[in-house]
């Protein structure tokens, strides 16, 4: 489906039902270029278009919240304590001590919605979720609502100081859906190739569709593109400009039994935001 007519459907959704998955989710730094020592806010919004507001910050959606440094060793874990107060907020200030990129991730706790059977169907087909509405198609469920849990997985890259030979920005965390860079962006030049794998469980994400926003310079609207992951979950884009970049893909599969009660469907939403190269 094309960007225009998809966003028109997402649109659609998010007028008829408040807080429906339509919206992308991702972490923005305050800056994605600093220097080594600085402080940021690395903040979750959620939006559309690469535009978005302030997720929240309630402490107790946060499932994982972790910075994790050039080296292997270097981490800060700023999960939420467990019992924390539901109107607690979480800190989103983040410290960049060592030179290098750095990678900062949060995943979410499931949350729940419903939608009428015919703004469901026009969901799942807005986001390329072919197996969900196979699945509907196959159990003629067509005309039931959809009940589904969802949780994030937002990742971004941070760079401090000057790009080095380091390797956090391709670990592999073991989220259920997440995009792992194959190059560090910050270490290529204007125009480059970047290769993204798209790893559901560990594995390929085979044929997942995976949209592409850039940000433009003097306020101009974001360019986007979609394309689907080969069969290795791979997909290739050129970075054609300094950015930022946000990379998203969703995947959808039957609720496992002990969330059954609440929900037919658990979607996984995946994000990877960081800057493009810088002019040389």
């Amino acid at each position: 489906m094309a960007a225009r007519t998809s966003f028109r459907w997402l649109a659609w959704l998010l007028a008829a039902a408040p807080g429906a998955l339509a919206h992308e989710f991702w972490l923005a730094p305050a800056r994605f270029r600093l220097l080594p020592g600085e402080a940021v806010a690395v903040r979750p919004l959620v939006g559309e278009n690469f535009r978005g507001g302030p997720w929240g910050n309630r402490a107790d959606k946060i499932l994982r919240f972790v910075r994790y440094g050039p080296a292997p060793a270097d981490s800060t874990d700023l999960t939420p304590a467990p019992g924390t107060a539901p109107a607690d907020t979480f800190r989103t200030a983040v410290a960049f001590a060592r030179p290098g990129t750095h990678l900062v991730v949060l995943r979410s706790r499931c949350a729940f919605l419903e939608l009428p059977a015919e703004k469901f169907t026009a969901y799942l087909r807005a986001e390329g979720l072919e197996y969900a509405l196979r699945r509907r198609q196959e159990r003629a469920q067509q005309a039931l609502p959809g009940r589904e849990a969802y949780r994030r997985c937002a990742k971004a890259l941070v760079q401090a100081g000057p790009a080095a030979a380091d390797t956090a920005y391709r670990r592999v965390l073991g989220l259920p859906l997440e995009l792992v860079p194959e190059q560090n962006p910050y270490r290529l030049a204007p125009g480059a190739a970047l290769t993204l794998r798209l790893l559901r469980a560990g594995q390929p994400a085979r044929g997942a569709l995976v949209q592409v926003w850039q940000q433009q310079p003097a306020g101009q609207p974001p360019t986007h593109f979609a394309t689907h992951a080969n069969q290795n979950g791979r997909v290739l884009l050129r970075l054609s400009g300094p950015g930022p970049y946000l990379v998203t893909a969703v995947d959808m599969a039957d609720a496992p039994v002990a969330l059954r009660a609440r929900a037919d469907w658990l979607s996984t939403w995946a994000s990877l935001a960081f800057a493009g190269p810088a002019a040389r």
